[in-house]
């Protein structure tokens, strides 16, 4: 697999990762440890709730968010994420879904204390099988440079 570089993510850069299908033992264990709200954990509970059926957690949402963003087509060589600059959940998660993610580089810069990396700042979907959007956010990344010395990265 091929790395993508920070020069490799100039802006107008996408990337693509798909998919993951999510079942209603794996909602309600992740609920049970980390979120255990009735809509999460309950199945009959769920259905008298606002949301008329079991749904993921948010924290679980951004989990499987961050498990595709490992399975990229080219992976990328971030050293670090540097927060989230905006996050928005937007549909539920259901038992059954099938999720990908779609992203897209809308800015990208040189570091100016260090010449070895960028940072490059990306608008990321997360859709279901139904190509609606359960989960935006914008989220700046810092990618290791080509020239970089970072074994962890390999250029494959």
């Amino acid at each position: 697999m091929k790395t993508c570089y920070f020069e490799d993510a100039c802006v107008g850069y996408r990337t693509e990762a798909h998919a993951y299908t999510i079942s209603s033992d794996a909602i309600k264990a992740f609920a049970n440890e980390w979120d255990p709200m009735p809509f999460h954990t309950d199945e009959a509970a769920a259905k008298e709730s606002i949301y008329q059926g079991l749904t993921a957690s948010g924290a679980h949402v951004y989990a499987i968010f961050v498990k595709l963003a490992h399975m990229q087509e080219r992976k990328m060589a971030v050293i670090a994420a540097l927060g989230i600059k905006d996050m928005r959940f937007i549909a539920p998660v259901r038992p059954g879904d099938t999720l990908s993610m779609k992203g897209h580089c809308i800015e990208a810069r040189a570091s100016q204390s260090k010449d070895d990396r960028g940072i490059c700042e990306f608008e990321f979907t997360l859709i279901n099988q139904h190509n609606e959007t359960v989960l935006q956010l914008t989220q700046p990344l810092m990618l290791a440079k080509k020239s970089s010395d970072f074994s962890l990265f390999s250029q494959a």
